[in-house]
């Protein structure tokens, strides 16, 4: 079976108009047309055509994801779900394949700069920056790896907390206060031994 393509012409910006033979028009990047050297009068095989399709499809796609890439970096699985609220699955892997295969994707890059924004700027412990680096679709190992740096200095980063946002509950004498003071860094992803290091470190200051 062919498509004959009736006419093509300019639409908006690169954006082509084909008119098929019996059928509702086609929207086309003028690139893709140009590619495959279409123009009025042609008629294209039925593969064929179904291969240009694929290819403005692939090509929307990208420019979609390099857009998003421009605003903030994602992990492979993070852009391959966002890509997925506009075009089929299939494209969207497709999409992250090239890009990661390009430079364009690097979980482990991006684990790493995740990591540091967690730990060094809001000094979240490691349950709490692990959950969150996992919904974001970075492999469990990758992300093991991403915060092991900040294993050795977490009861540091818990008593940094602490001083900046909870000091209002630090009273060694009140246990209450204490508990709450415990709770919240406990929230923040801290574990018992981090805790009760940092709080040991903050007595020592406070004494």
């Amino acid at each position: 079976m062919l498509i004959k393509i009736e006419t093509i012409e300019k639409y908006k910006g690169r954006t082509m108009k084909l008119t098929l033979s019996g059928g509702e028009p086609v929207f086309m990047n003028a690139d893709i047309a140009a590619r495959y050297g279409l123009k009025g009068g042609v008629s294209v095989p039925e593969a064929a055509w179904a291969e240009i399709l694929h290819a403005d499809i692939f090509r929307r796609a990208r420019e979609r994801a390099m857009y998003l890439l421009d605003y903030r970096d994602y992990s492979y699985a993070d852009l391959v779900k966002k890509l997925m609220n506009n075009y089929d699955e299939d494209i969207c892997f497709e999409v992250a394949d090239k890009l990661a295969e390009q430079g364009f994707l690097n979980d482990r890059r991006y684990a790493e700069t995740l990591a540091a924004r967690l730990c060094e700027t809001k000094l979240l412990g490691a349950y709490r920056a692990l959950p969150y680096m996992s919904e974001k679709g970075i492999p469990a190992s990758i992300i093991r790896q991403a915060l092991e740096p900040y294993e050795e200095d977490a009861a540091e980063r818990a008593a940094e907390l602490a001083k900046k946002k909870y000091m209002k509950y630090f009273d060694p004498e009140d246990r209450a206060l204490m508990q709450k003071l415990k709770n919240a860094l406990a929230r923040n992803g801290y574990s018992y031994s981090e805790i009760k290091t940092a709080i040991e470190l903050l007595k020592d200051e406070y004494e």
